[in-house]
Parts: C-alpha cells; structure tokens; sequence
C-alpha cells in the first residue's frame, strides 16, 4: 500500500471537525451571536448540572486542559463567571445572564445540529458518531502509541526472519 499521499487518521479527523466548526459558525453568524463552537461542550454540560471544570470534563470527550481554556475564553466573552467553591479547591462555574440568553436561543439549533448529523449519518451510510465512541473507546483501552509500538515490533521480527 503507498502511504505517501494517503491522508492519516489524524488529519482526516482535523479535517471533518474543521469543516463541522466551520459550519456551525457559518450559522452563529447567521443567528447573529457572538458565540464560538468550542462553548457547546460546556454549555450542553452545564445545563445538564455540571459545575465544575471536573464535572464538566466528566461529561464530556475533551480534556481538563482544553475545557479550563475554553472555560476561560467564556469568561473573557462574558458567558460565564467563576467562584471559588466552598472547599477552596475548585472553582464553580456559571452561565451569566448573557450565558442563559444563549443557551435559549441554542436549545433549538442543537436540535437541528443533531438532526444534520442523523441526515448526514444516512448519506454516507454509516453511523459516525458510534464509530467514532467506539474508535475512542478501544483507543483508550490501548493507546495509539503502544498499537505503534507493536507494529514497530512486529515489523522488525518479520525483517529478522526475512534475513
């Protein structure tokens, strides 16, 4: 198999979540909101009750790192605010009145979000979303690095026999 021109998974996954964002903002734009797709995450958990970066993390496939960063744009943009919880260790999160505003007014997008995806699913015949858990879920049982290394491993055997 030529693997030269043949575009990785990595870049293949960048290249359909650059393509949904691009998207979604098109319709932000279009709904006239000064909101960014990176707060859906956050703002789907925090309406399902999480209240902290942890909580929130919990309920969702990102990272702490990358959810504290977007917690962080979000009160840059006014969307919500932070306090110091009662045990000091972790700070609460919560939607400002500027946050509740928008989450009104994307109750309904995401429905529509799901509804596209649902279409999109049915033309390419596949079900996306449960490929992807299910890729997710068998790279955390074994990491893309340790299946590298075995590949390396099994490689290098089949020179050593070969020779």
């Amino acid at each position: 198999m030529n693997t030269r021109n043949t575009p990785g998974l990595g870049e293949l996954l960048r290249y359909v979540s650059e393509l949904v964002e691009h998207g979604a903002e098109e319709h932000y734009r279009q709904m006239q909101l000064n909101y960014r797709a990176r707060y859906t995450p956050v703002l789907r958990a925090l309406h399902s009750g999480a209240q902290t970066i942890s909580e929130v993390t919990a309920c969702t496939h990102l990272t702490q790192g990358a959810i504290s960063q977007t917690v962080g744009h979000m009160q840059a943009d006014g969307v919500v605010t932070r306090q110091r919880g009662e045990d000091g260790r972790q700070s609460l999160i919560r939607l400002t009145p500027h946050g509740e505003g928008l989450l009104c007014k994307l109750q309904a997008h995401w429905q529509a979000t799901f509804a596209a995806i649902e279409q999109l699913e049915q033309e390419i015949g596949h079900p996306l979303r449960q490929v992807l858990e299910h890729a997710a879920s068998a790279l955390e049982q074994q990491g893309f690095s340790q299946r590298l290394s075995a590949v390396k491993l099994a490689c290098a055997a089949e020179e050593v026999v070969s020779e």
